[in-house]
């Protein structure tokens, strides 16, 4: 008995799901780049900006914003990790086209595909928090030693120490989701293997 073919995924959830991915990235991104103009502009000029970008026109020009950002940041963080993930992928295919043909092949199958879509996903949010981790760690540092705050040098040591942690296990992340990616699909594109051809069964000596 034949099994019914799968459903495709619905492209409306996986643009959606895309969506979502680009704007996490791009509103980390624009908090960090929030918290270095309030560092910059200092307690005075940021306490007179404040009720401007409270309105609803500037929450959604930076909801645009952040979207874009989010593809920025998306593509920075791909181009940064270039030669990591070109060994990574080595390890499990070796060459180029290799690769290719395994991409063609998975996507006759899919149920293979959601998978692959669905820790693609998880490996955007891993690389573009990377850096959103290093741009909110230096802003925030940079804020701490700009406004009056107890415990100054005590807070900036935490943040910083926090944010490192957050940074390298991002990059953990997502090496791992990238190592295991590969992996999986170098096995569920292995061309099966050849059965041995059965040898005829060997004459029986006549005996004299």
């Amino acid at each position: 008995m034949t099994r019914p073919p799968q459903p495709e995924p619905s492209t409306v959830v996986a643009a959606t799901a895309m969506f979502v991915e680009v704007l996490v990235v791009g509103i980390g991104f624009l908090t960090g780049l929030g918290i270095l103009a309030a560092a910059i502009a200092g307690p005075d000029d940021s306490r007179r900006l404040a009720p401007a970008a409270g309105t609803p026109l500037a929450a959604g020009a930076a909801l645009a914003f952040a979207y874009a950002l989010g593809i920025l940041i998306d593509r920075a963080a791909d181009t940064a990790l270039t030669r990591p993930r070109r060994r990574l992928r080595a390890r499990s295919f070796s060459t180029s086209a290799a690769y290719a043909q395994a991409r063609l092949e998975l996507a006759e199958s899919p149920a293979l595909v959601a998978r692959a879509d669905y820790a693609r996903s998880r490996l955007r949010i891993c690389r573009g928090w990377v850096l959103n981790s290093i741009l909110l760690t230096l802003a925030t540092d940079l804020a701490l030693a700009r406004y009056s705050v107890e415990h100054c040098a005590l807070l900036v040591a935490t943040v910083t120490v926090l944010g490192v942690l957050a940074a390298v296990g991002f990059y953990l992340s997502w090496h791992t989701i990238t190592t295991t990616g590969y992996r999986k699909l170098a096995l569920q594109t292995a061309p099966a293997a050849q059965p041995v051809p059965s040898q005829p069964p060997a004459p029986v000596p006549q005996s004299s």
